[in-house]
């Protein structure tokens, strides 16, 4: 019964996103009032509704009721707790289903707080969303259904993919969806100035906090499957450049490409006609990555589903949605005048120069992912475009990037001088040549990407501190507890981003892999480590059986570290997981993979030491602690911008 009142919640939720996305709609256009009123209480109750159906769905899996399809295929009764919530939305169904929850959560809390936006702005932005919505919720409907029940019941369910029984896969998916659905309202915003034929300060103003929330978001969930992906695949990589993997980084870079343009057309009305592109562009690669995991199309580790027939679905409400924003964006374009000029030496022109840069790799990240899908459909040639690709083509631009960063963030509007700029940032650029000195000098073997990797992250990390301190004029350090939090959330942004590329160049540059058949009680060294197999035995899991060794890490006859790798067989699926030990510290990883056994008597051990790998995920997590400063500042809320117009005080 409760599978069915979700069904039942769910087809009301379909019908209220009809009405939400038709009358207030027409209500702007005809300027009814009361018409454009009614996008606020129908997105409160569609996030009701579809909030409902989710509950019903997480009950099922809570009770292993395996009358449901989506549970028996999904779960086992054995599965702990953790991993039979996470089985809600571990799969395409109860991910949909996540996902227009996610997309009902926005559309409610912009008719809750954004009660001061002009009403016909509001109708129209909620009518978007709620038409996003509607492609959606038939999406699920009809190729979808998360409660269809069997006339059978199975004693018992097929439990979920192993691969996924893991914290970081618990949680990666709501904060990566948080990121890519909150990018539909910077779609919303965007097409609805482009219904109304206006878009400036203010407008820019309303839509920041959204795009931030939802950069942040995905920054998080990027994180926390990079973070997955390192400790649990077993091959001690961060990064694969799988397709799904590029499937969230190509909106990320585009969403941060529209922060720093919406600041542009906030503070002087200029790129006007590219943040509005921006926009659907962003959303549109979100969409994009919805059709690569989904579709089929592409084979990755963590796919969710290869119907044909739902890809086509997919990319009918990508045609619609992308397509017609840009349809109406060519007709509109032309309205859009910038009100002010400037040089090229500006921050406005850094801005631009940012935003090719973050556009022109997103593009790049794009054609390495799906070439070898138009390689085989127009040329019928199996291609396969590997990690030597992207760094290859991509790298270039991050390092621009870092270049132009801290010097762009302290330039003048309108027109500035490069050497004026520079001169705040002088002790960044000393300290930045002294941490290329200090690596040159401690590496082995001269690793030019060391060097070059941790100056361009000490000159990001030292300018960021160096803007800070450029901010507070002649006050000093009295200045700095009174600076907006928007300035102390980009400096951490900035920072994160220099932290993570010291991290990544380091980890590349320096790691020490080590393969060898390893026997019991014989011990090898590694990188200065001496490293011991102690015992291998079979220990029963709740729903798996492990072949666990116990191995001890010493140095200079210290023991570190007692590890203790796995791996794994769920009989159920009858499929085998690795798991990595890992000794994490600051400056380095100890990281210890077991194999299978060998002819000879031993075991395959994998021994990885990797310099500085946290940083990589310390400096995502300054980056998503910067997004989360800066919306806290209270120049980024939408009511309190409003109220500053409306009395006549000028925007900051």
């Amino acid at each position: 019964m409760i599978a069915e009142l979700g069904h039942f919640a769910l087809i009301l939720a379909f019908a209220v996103s009809l009405f939400q996305c038709s009358v207030p709609l027409y209500g702007a256009y005809r300027g009814w009032p009361a018409w454009m009123e009614a996008a606020r209480p129908a997105a409160v109750a569609q996030l009701g509704l579809v909030g409902i159906a989710f509950a019903a769905l997480t009950v099922a899996f809570v009770t292993s009721d395996f009358s449901v399809v989506l549970v028996y295929e999904n779960s086992h009764s054995a599965k702990p707790m953790i991993y039979k919530i996470s089985g809600v939305w571990g799969n395409h169904e109860g991910s949909m289903l996540l996902w227009v929850l996610i997309l009902a959560l926005f559309g409610a809390a912009a008719a809750t707080f954004g009660a001061d936006l002009p009403p016909s702005l509001r109708a129209r932005v909620l009518a978007v969303q709620a038409a996003i919505g509607a492609a959606f919720y038939a999406f699920i409907i009809f190729t979808s259904n998360p409660f269809m029940r069997f006339d059978f019941p199975p004693f018992d369910g097929r439990d979920l993919n192993p691969l996924l029984q893991d914290p970081g896969l618990a949680f990666h998916p709501p904060f990566l969806y948080l990121g890519y659905v909150g990018l539909s309202m910077a779609f919303s915003f965007a097409v609805a100035a482009l219904l109304e034929g206006r878009v400036d300060a203010a407008w820019a103003r309303w839509v920041r906090p959204w795009t931030l929330a939802a950069w942040m978001f995905l920054t998080i969930g990027i994180a926390l499957g990079s973070w997955w992906a390192y400790y649990e695949l077993g091959w001690g990589g961060f990064w694969f450049w799988d397709p799904v993997e590029n499937a969230s980084f190509m909106p990320w870079l585009l969403a941060a490409a529209l922060l720093h343009s919406a600041i542009v057309v906030e503070k002087r009305e200029v790129l006007k006609s590219w943040t509005i592109l921006l926009a659907i562009m962003a959303f549109g690669f979100s969409l994009i990555g919805t059709f690569i995991v989904r579709s089929g199309v592409i084979t990755s580790v963590h796919s969710f589903a290869s119907d044909p027939s739902r890809g086509v679905f997919i990319l009918g409400i990508l045609a619609v949605f992308v397509g017609g924003a840009l349809t109406l964006f060519a007709g509109r374009a032309g309205s859009m005048q910038a009100k002010g000029v400037f040089s090229p030496i500006s921050r406005e022109g850094a801005l631009v120069v940012n935003n090719i840069l973050l556009a022109v790799a997103a593009f790049v990240v794009f054609i390495g992912t799906v070439w070898p899908l138009i390689a085989e459909m127009a040329f019928d040639r199996k291609l396969s475009v590997g990690t030597p690709f992207f760094e290859k083509a991509f790298t270039p631009f991050m390092v621009a990037l870092a270049l132009i960063l801290p010097i762009g963030a302290i330039i003048p509007w309108k027109r500035g001088q490069i050497a004026r700029a520079l001169r705040p940032l002088r002790g960044a650029l000393a300290l930045s040549f002294a941490v290329m000195a200090l690596v040159f000098a401690v590496s082995t073997g001269r690793s030019a990407l060391a060097v070059i990797g941790a100056g361009l992250g000490s000159w990001l990390v030292f300018g960021a501190i160096a803007e800070l301190w450029f901010r507070t004029g002649s006050a000093g350090f009295s200045r700095l507890a009174r600076l907006p939090r928007a300035d102390w959330g980009k400096a951490f942004a900035h920072a994160g981003l220099g932290v993570t590329f010291i991290g990544i160049s380091l980890l590349m540059a320096w790691q020490v892999e080590d393969i060898r058949t390893a026997r019991v009680g014989e011990p090898f060294d590694v990188a200065g480590y001496q490293i011991t197999l102690d015992a291998v035995e079979e220990v029963p899991g709740p729903n798996y059986v492990s072949t666990m060794a116990s191995m001890t890490v010493a140095r200079d006859g210290r023991t570190v570290a007692v590890l203790q790798p796995e791996k794994r067989v769920y009989p159920v699926q009858a499929m085998p997981t690795t798991e990595a030990a890992i000794d994490n510290g600051f400056f380095r990883d100890i990281y210890l993979v077991i194999g299978d056994p060998q002819q000879n008597g031993g075991w395959a051990v994998r021994s990885y030491i990797k310099p500085f790998a946290n940083w990589i995920w310390l400096g995502c997590m300054m980056m998503a602690l910067g997004g989360c400063i800066s919306l806290s500042d209270r120049r980024y809320r939408v009511a309190a911008g409003a109220r500053r117009r409306a009395v006549g005080v000028p925007a900051e």
